[in-house]
């Protein structure tokens, strides 16, 4: 099945994807070289794009979504993470993540969907934050122990932002969120949120006032 992407352009940015774009099927191939569709076929997807392969503010949020995949699963979501980094510099520290991770290290997806790197992926508060919480040093650790590393590789960028967009089964895209820091996501009851909101007013739907205040991870 192959549907048809319509894209949104802002001044200053390429093309971005916005609430009630259709995205095209495709196939992918995850760093544990599982092919995948994307979107899935039969339930909502979260794509998310994050940065290179050892970003602590990426893996630290990561592993806030892998403990609570089973709800994330349970709420009619599959997860697909991208990376602009090699396969390679990937399985170090997403090798045993619990769901589907793509290296994309021409960053033809990130062009695809408009996502763009700024100076201030690392200037603000929030990004500097996350790196020092007392969970970070054992996940940069293990990183390090399998053969990776906690600093840009091979062509990757500490400069990259982040983005969500969560995607219904025949390719409409529901909701998108480009981010404005390192460390501007969507949280696991956010997106959960997002999955079970009515769509009275597609690409406008309201958080919970708590989960609208901006958070570290």
């Amino acid at each position: 099945m192959t549907t048809t992407m319509h894209t949104s352009g802002q001044p200053g940015t390429t093309s971005r994807i916005a609430p009630g774009d259709t995205i095209a099927t495709r196939e992918l191939t995850t760093i544990r070289s599982e092919r995948i569709l994307a979107p899935a076929p039969d339930v909502m997807t979260h794509l998310q794009f994050r940065r290179y392969a050892g970003c602590p503010v990426c893996n630290l949020h990561l592993q806030s979504m892998a403990r609570r995949h089973d709800r994330i699963t349970a709420s009619g979501i599959r997860e697909i993470v991208v990376f602009h980094s090699t396969a390679a510099d990937m399985l170090p520290h997403q090798g045993q993540l619990p769901f589907a991770v793509i290296a994309d290290p021409s960053r033809k997806l990130y062009h695809e969907f408009g996502v763009t790197t700024s100076p201030r992926a690392v200037l603000h508060p929030r990004a500097w934050a996350a790196p020092f919480k007392p969970q970070v040093c054992p996940m940069i650790l293990r990183g390090i122990r399998g053969g990776g590393s906690p600093a840009p590789r091979h062509g990757d960028t500490a400069l990259g932002l982040p983005a969500d967009f969560l995607i219904e089964s025949g390719g409409r895209v529901r909701e998108a969120k480009y981010g404005q820091h390192a460390s501007d996501h969507w949280t696991v009851d956010e997106l959960i949120h997002l999955a079970h909101a009515p769509e009275a007013h597609p690409g406008h739907h309201e958080l919970p006032r708590r989960a609208r205040e901006p958070r570290p991870s």
